[in-house]
């Protein structure tokens, strides 16, 4: 196959870059499950944007304090001052957000955060902006979209990027070769037993990054959420209680139904309280109390989670639910230049697989899916600017009986969590 711009991943970021590309450039997504089985689709709690320029000081503080100010200050102020034209640009495809009486956007709150700055759209944002850009794509005929196909490996010629060697869902393998590659595979959750992340996303990138020394970045930065529903012999993904509730009032209580900790603290801090009260109460999870919201706010802004909790048995309009923290979301990565650009020429990555510094050591609530966006639209920029390929590369000399063994996914998983743990010694 032949393709301008391969695009591995199908999240929010993939699908903003192609969008932002330019419509006479071939463009392939491809993408490891189902086109919606991504994390983006399962963001609850919102997207940040700075409101006014009133709130900057304030947002990038916040950014920073949640990061223990070991973020990129560059990335940060990108991130914040681009927040509106990509707000501005999903309203345009269609995604919907929440409004006030008067029809103006409306905000919310969320751990860490000074002010109300937060959009959202129920407690499935992710979802409402996922099939917004979905949508959005799917009318491109310059974009095709191929769906359970797993990126084995790279294809690399002095220090350059000229595609990638894939394996279709019926076991088939393939060449790809493009111009321009985008790695954008999400995050590392399959790799832990207990995570809010889909379990096909086990960092593929990252071992394929390792194969060929391509620069990575504070990989050992893996952040907890606080507050997943709790299931006894619970296995597979963790449903998340999304950080609003508590943004708009939930508190949280230990076995004797006393209040704990502050609720905002910055997800680390509170995930680090919620473990220390466990441990004092010899129990497996703690308690949320989603009855301090309003009952008509609750219903309206959180009926997943209500649907959610009731199914596990619970009903949080009437009692506490139980939670426990989980694996939730990767700050390190793929180090990339605030042009997403890595340290491999003719590749980039975007999203939770890039660490462009933004999110420092512990990522601030409702960022990701903006930092996802606004360097997906500067991954896009930058790839229009570059030169194409010359035709120089030999694809058949490339021997595929190498990616015929079934086991390589889970040689990289190993590469990967043998390398966290590396760097993890290092820094004892």
């Amino acid at each position: 196959m032949k393709t301008d711009v391969l695009i591995v991943g199908s999240g929010c970021a993939g699908l903003y870059c192609a969008l932002k590309l330019p419509r006479d450039k071939k463009i392939t997504i491809i993408t490891k499950g189902a086109l919606r089985d991504c994390d983006s689709y399962l963001a609850q709690g919102g997207i940040c944007v700075l409101r006014d320029e009133g709130d900057y000081d304030a947002f990038f503080e916040d950014t920073m304090r949640a990061g223990h100010y070991e973020n990129d200050t560059t990335s940060v102020e990108l991130m914040i001052k681009n927040s509106r034209a990509v707000i501005d640009d999903l309203i345009s495809y269609g995604v919907e957000f929440a409004r006030e009486e008067d029809g103006s956007l409306a905000y919310t709150r969320e751990g860490a955060h000074s002010n109300h700055r937060i959009l959202y759209y129920q407690d499935i944002t992710g979802k409402a902006i996922t099939e917004g850009l979905i949508c959005a794509v799917s009318k491109l005929d310059n974009v095709t979209i191929l769906e359970y196909v797993t990126l084995l490996d790279i294809i690399e010629r002095d220090g350059e990027c000229f595609g990638g060697v894939i394996r279709r869902k019926n076991g088939t393998l393939d060449i790809i070769e493009s111009d321009f590659t985008v790695l954008a595979t999400g995050g590392i959750g399959g790799l832990f037993a207990h995570s809010t992340n889909f379990p096909h996303l086990t960092g593929d990138a990252l071992a394929i990054a390792l194969k060929h020394k391509i620069r990575l970045k504070d990989i050992n930065y893996i952040q907890i959420h606080p507050t997943t529903l709790y299931v006894e012999g619970q296995s597979g993904r963790s449903f998340l209680i999304s950080e609003s509730v508590r943004g708009e009032g939930a508190l949280l209580y230990n076995k004797n139904m006393e209040r704990f900790t502050n609720e905002l603290l910055p997800r680390d801090k509170l995930t680090e309280a919620i473990f220390h009260q466990m441990a004092l109460d010899g129990t497996e999870f703690v308690w949320e109390d989603l009855r301090t919201i309003p009952r008509d706010e609750l219903l309206s802004h959180f009926p997943n989670i209500i649907e959610a909790c009731r199914r596990a048995g619970y009903d949080p309009l009437n009692e506490c639910i139980p939670v426990v923290p989980a694996q939730h979301y990767f700050m390190g990565g793929i180090w990339v230049d605030h042009n997403s650009k890595s340290s491999m020429e003719r590749l980039w990555a975007i999203g939770e697989t890039a660490c462009n510094g933004v999110h420092g050591k512990n990522r601030l609530a409702s960022n990701s899916l903006l930092e996802s966006l606004v360097f997906a639209s500067l991954a896009s920029n930058d790839i229009r600017t570059s030169k194409m390929g010359e035709g120089v590369f030999d694809f058949g000399s490339i021997c595929l009986d190498l990616y015929e063994d079934e086991t390589i996914e889970a040689e990289y998983k190993k590469i990967v969590l043998d390398e966290i743990e590396r760097v993890n010694n290092i820094n004892k």
